[in-house]
């Protein structure tokens, strides 16, 4: 089971800027290949940061204002926040230890 948190217009602020520490969003699309091969590495670091980090997926088609919000122009796209605050990200496709490398600095 996904603990990968399905983010909209209605619940983002909830989700992510008042999560806490820190947490991820992943910024992506449904015709988005990439975006597909993402998907399977977010669910293994959200079941494997469960206690320390929210996991979101944001469908820029389907939350164009969040996405606008944060400057999306392609995806995927991962952004950090921490506080509330955005403070890093990674665009396109990258490995697994690339990402945790960036939450790991964050935490």
């Amino acid at each position: 089971m996904s603990k990968v948190i399905d983010i909209n217009e209605g619940n983002f602020d909830q989700e992510i800027i008042n999560a806490g520490n820190l947490a991820v969003v992943d910024f992506g699309a449904d015709w988005c290949a990439p975006c597909k091969k993402l998907h399977p590495i977010m669910d293994e670091i959200a079941e494997e940061y469960a206690d320390k980090i929210a996991v979101g997926y944001v469908d820029v088609g389907e939350s164009r204002n969040v996405a606008q919000k944060y400057a999306v122009m392609s995806v995927p796209r991962l952004v950090f926040f921490k506080d509330g605050n955005p403070v890093d990200t990674i665009v396109g496709l990258v490995p697994k230890p690339k990402i945790v490398e960036k939450i790991e600095a964050h935490l």
